[in-house]
């Protein structure tokens, strides 16, 4: 017979991995070591070229000065993709949100962010929304925002058909991958990366939701987050939350939605993995956190809080998004050089070491580019905190360079389920 207490000391020890890995100051310091490490030429996959980081700013100033000539920039979020092609959608849903309480629509506005959060990955080149109302063709994150926000509003998560504008346990549990793809237009010629996993997500969303009345209330919605991040139901003027306890939050309650494959003693991690030349005292050594998705989701809801009332803090408490946007930046400006050129022609998984740090890498790199844009725009962290560095910026510039170098295709190839990118 095994002994079940061999079994609790493995689970002790996994949930204290888990907890050391769950916050932004473990996924810095541990992205740090391998920065570190790359810039005395200890990687075998990068050198750190510190002389174009200032280059590299420039391009990012560029990009961000044409997208926001006053330099009214918002924060990287999920709702700027729902703004694609001009349309006011957060407007059209007010509407519809007319006249409810302040916790009723944050509720709502959550529901949508977390939903459709969790639907973006990457599409893939050959898929394309057309969106019925006003003709407009989208594609890659601006067509999965825009049709999930329309499948939201047509109360596709819903389990009561009186409350369409809510997403909760039962409706995602009972989300048909078929109904999903009629959402969002997928035929032979119109493929969607990624259908069924988007669809396995939210059904296994709803079956969380269910497990934790406490956060999420009696029906299972995200959005009752809210309430107990805030204190209940009314908000008072008061009202504030810090950046980082909403990204805590999600990675506790949350982090069973993960494939269960980065675990320590059976608890899973996320979006965590191995690298040996990190180092940590205690069960979470040789590991590296960086809770993409999660962060992603996080800084797309700080709005919805801000927008109902609550003042939200610590916002550089978040990092810069470790996905290919950001750093095929890097990669493209030559902050990052590869030092075997042919790792471009092959598809790498997520766990690959060289993908690894390379998330490791961009995570780090973007706090020092960071401080450079600040320099050039003349403009401090409380003015221009990351967030909005990487929506002016960073995010953005990635993306053109991506598409005028390669068609819009990352410099390096990734096999991903659509958690990681």
């Amino acid at each position: 017979m095994s002994d079940p207490t061999v079994f609790i000391d493995e689970r002790a020890q996994g949930e204290s991995a888990a907890a050391e890995l769950r916050t932004t100051l473990a996924v810095r310091e541990r992205c740090g070591q391998l920065l570190a490490r790359a810039r005395s030429g200890g990687s075998a996959w990068f050198e750190v070229d510190d002389g174009v980081l200032d280059a590299a700013a420039r391009e990012v100033v560029a990009v961000t000065r044409r997208r926001y000539p006053k330099l009214h920039i918002p924060l990287h979020s999920r709702w700027r993709h729902f703004e694609a092609g001009g349309v006011d959608r957060k407007g059209q849903l007010d509407k519809l949100l007319h006249g409810l309480p302040a916790a009723s629509r944050a509720h709502a506005l959550i529901d949508l962010t977390v939903v459709s959060v969790l639907l973006d990955a990457g599409a893939g080149p050959d898929w394309k929304y057309v969106e019925p109302a006003t003709g407009q063709t989208f594609t890659r994150s601006e067509g999965l925002a825009v049709a999930s926000f329309h499948a939201f509003t047509a109360g596709m998560f819903s389990s009561r058909q009186d409350r369409p504008l809510q997403a909760d346990s039962q409706g995602l549990r009972g989300l048909v991958t078929q109904r999903l793809a009629e959402a969002f237009q997928v035929s032979e010629s119109n493929p969607l990366v990624g259908l069924q996993g988007r669809a396995i997500l939210l059904r296994r969303l709803g079956e969380i939701l269910s497990e934790e009345p406490e956060v999420f209330g009696e029906e299972g919605r995200p959005g009752e987050i809210f309430d107990f991040l805030v204190s209940g139901p009314e908000v008072p003027h008061t009202a504030d939350v810090d950046a980082h306890d909403i990204l805590s939050q999600l990675l506790i309650s949350l982090s069973g939605i993960w494939p269960a494959d980065n675990q320590a003693g059976g608890v899973p991690l996320g979006d965590c993995w191995r690298h040996p030349a990190v180092r940590a005292e205690g069960p979470s050594d040789g590991w590296v956190p960086f809770h993409k998705l999660s962060q992603w989701l996080t800084y797309s809801l700080l709005e919805p809080f801000q927008w109902c009332g609550v003042h939200v803090r610590g916002l550089d408490g978040l990092t810069a998004l470790p996905e290919y946007r950001n750093g095929g930046l890097l990669i493209d400006t030559g902050v990052l050089r590869l030092r075997d050129a042919q790792a471009v022609q092959h598809t790498w998984k997520p766990g690959d070491e060289i993908i690894v740090e390379w998330r490791a890498l961009t995570v780090s790199l973007m706090d020092e580019l960071a401080g450079r844009v600040r320099q050039q725009l003349h403009l401090d962290a409380a003015r221009l905190p990351l967030g909005c560095v990487l929506e002016g910026g960073t995010w953005a510039a990635g993306r053109e360079l991506a598409q005028r170098l390669r068609g819009g295709l990352p410099p390096l190839k990734v096999a991903s389920d659509g958690t990681v990118f």
